[in-house]
């Protein structure tokens, strides 16, 4: 576990994983601490795909491969390749495992940087294979909620730096329908209520760039914390049913599935593509006020 502080903030990452361990300020814990009677993680890389393949498997250039939900570097152990006062930095290449799953040849790089009153969370793919690559990449940081009591329903709100958000959901076995969208159910003030019935519908799918920053507000309407980022995804989600501690907001460079795919890989909703040599590089910030 490496550790990073400043005068704001003090943050623990994980080598299992590159993961984000810890986000402490004001004397107080912001990241969930992975009780697993509700989730087992805190801030899970997802790579090299967002979500669950329809079946669990997918196919490619005519062969079928399997691969769990949101792939397997959340699993892994990362290489610390550097560190400074400010950042970390994690790297991750193929093995002769991850290529019975995907046979890409990549390297990923997640780092994380302090920068005042705010965590820069770095991602970086390179394509070391001969030929062209397709993947996807994701967050899905929680944390715990401003306001929680298990006697009582509310929770706090979301807010949003856009207006008339619509949202897909997903539809069967973790996989999506993005033929319908639901309008976000904000109120007169712009605030996505959430409490122990907002997210009995799963997760919130937000996709087309309609959103650059989410802001986890308190009871008393107080900012908390907020992720901003140029993802064309975002994901809202916490356990259903489970009346849990924590939400998460998920920036996206892909998705799950639509239900019934059975298209190649290369076709995918969302799918990224990098030519041989070629470097993805994407960042997002979470802030603490």
């Amino acid at each position: 576990m490496q550790t990073l502080s400043n005068d704001k903030l003090t943050i623990e990452v994980a080598e299992h994983g590159a993961e984000l361990s810890s986000l402490k300020a004001h004397g107080k814990e912001y990241l969930w601490q992975a009780d697993p009677a509700f989730w087992k993680r805190h801030s899970p890389v997802l790579f090299p795909i967002v979500g669950g393949v329809w079946e669990n498997q997918y196919r490619l250039d005519g062969v079928t491969y399997n691969l769990s939900q949101h792939g397997f570097a959340r699993d892994m152990d990362f290489t610390l390749v550097s560190q400074t006062e400010t950042e970390v930095m994690y790297e991750l290449n193929a093995t002769e495992d991850t290529l019975k799953k995907y046979p890409y040849n990549f390297k990923l790089n997640i780092g994380y940087r302090l920068e005042d009153n705010k965590v820069r969370v770095i991602w970086k793919v390179t394509n070391t294979d001969q030929k062209e690559i397709f993947f996807q990449i994701g967050a899905h940081p929680a944390f715990y909620f401003p306001t929680y009591s298990e006697e009582t329903e509310d929770r706090g709100y979301f807010g949003f730096d856009k207006t008339d958000i619509n949202y897909v959901r997903l539809a069967e076995k973790g996989c999506a329908d993005p033929t319908v969208h639901y309008p976000v159910p904000v109120n007169e003030e712009g605030l996505l209520p959430l409490n122990t019935h907002t997210f009995d519908i799963d997760t919130f799918i937000i996709e087309d760039g309609q959103v650059g920053e989410v802001t986890l507000y308190g009871l008393d309407k107080q900012p908390v914390l907020a992720l901003q980022f140029t993802a064309p995804l975002v994901g809202l989600w916490s356990p259903p049913g489970k009346n849990a501690p924590f939400v998460c907001i998920e920036p996206w460079y892909g998705r799950c599935d639509r239900a019934h795919y059975a298209g190649d890989y290369k076709q995918k909703d969302w799918i990224q593509q990098l030519p041989v040599g070629g470097v993805f590089d994407a960042s997002y910030t979470i802030e603490i006020f």
